[in-house]
Order: structure tokens, then C-alpha cells, then sequence
């Protein structure tokens, strides 16, 4: 198993950098570069359940998470817990259970009047890793772009 750690400073308050990171119609901006049209259903609550989608050819496919832990504004983590296909949940299938390991955490650390973002991802197969070391940057930039536009 695999673990990715990106980061990116932000010139911006750590609490402007989470809502833009976390928001609805942010999320939404800055998640393209993993896949057009991704959103999430959930919210980023301690305990929550949280889906993370995107269109597929017979429904929305992507993951099925829990939030593990949550303290805005510093810091977020979740437990993947397997995978939504066409529209439906998938926990216990043999795909969805390579993704029962993972792990994805957001550190959000004041720096020089900003923000450091560091995304910490755990427990991923070498081919997701590949992906998401090559992914996480252009997302990271996007934010960047977004939560700097208005300050």
C-alpha cells in the first residue's frame, strides 16, 4: 500500500480555504480535475457518512466514505468504505474492499498570514496512487485559484 502527501500555500485564512474546499459549489469547481462533474452528497460532520460522485453511463458512480474526524478549521479525515456503482452503494464486493484501507485527510495550518493545505492520502494500490499523484496537484491549483480569487 501506497501513501501520497500533497500540499499547497494558500493566500488566504484557513477558514475562507475550508469553506471554499468543502462548499457545494466550490467543491464542485476544484474537483473537475479528478472528474467532470464530481460533487459529494453528505456532510463533513464527525461520524457522517459522505458520497463522493460523479456522472456515470447508468448512474453516478465513486466512493462511499464515513468522516472520521472533523475540527473546522484545521483539520478533516476519512475512511473510505467502498464504492458507489451505477447508483449503488458497493461495501462488501471484491473492488470496494481494496478501497476499505484508504484514508484521506485535509490539514488546513496558518503560515505567513495563509494558509498551508496538506492533503494526506493512505492505504492506496500502486495504480491509485499513480493517479492521484498526478491529479492532487492540478485540484490543488484550482482551489488555490478559487479560494484566492475574492481575498
Amino acid at each position: 500500500m501506497q501513501n501520497i502527501h500533497q500540499s499547497i500555500f494558500i493566500a488566504a485564512p484557513r477558514e475562507h480555504v475550508w469553506d471554499v474546499m468543502l462548499g457545494d459549489a466550490t467543491y464542485r469547481e476544484w474537483t473537475a480535475a479528478f472528474h467532470e462533474g464530481s460533487y459529494y452528497d453528505g456532510r463533513w460532520e464527525e461520524g457522517a457518512k459522505i458520497l463522493f460522485l460523479g456522472p456515470g453511463e447508468k448512474g453516478p458512480g465513486g466512493m462511499v466514505a464515513r468522516v472520521a474526524e472533523s475540527r473546522r478549521p484545521e483539520f478533516v479525515s476519512l475512511e473510505m468504505l467502498g464504492l458507489v456503482e451505477d447508483g449503488v452503494e458497493n461495501v462488501s464486493g471484491e473492488e470496494a474492499k481494496k478501497w476499505a484501507s484508504a484514508r484521506e485527510s485535509y490539514t488546513f495550518a496558518e503560515r505567513d498570514g495563509g494558509t498551508e493545505l496538506s492533503v494526506d492520502l493512505s492505504g492506496l494500490d500502486d495504480e491509485s496512487a499513480a493517479m492521484f499523484a498526478e491529479m492532487w496537484p492540478k485540484a490543488l491549483l484550482k482551489l488555490k485559484e478559487l479560494a484566492e480569487r475574492g481575498i
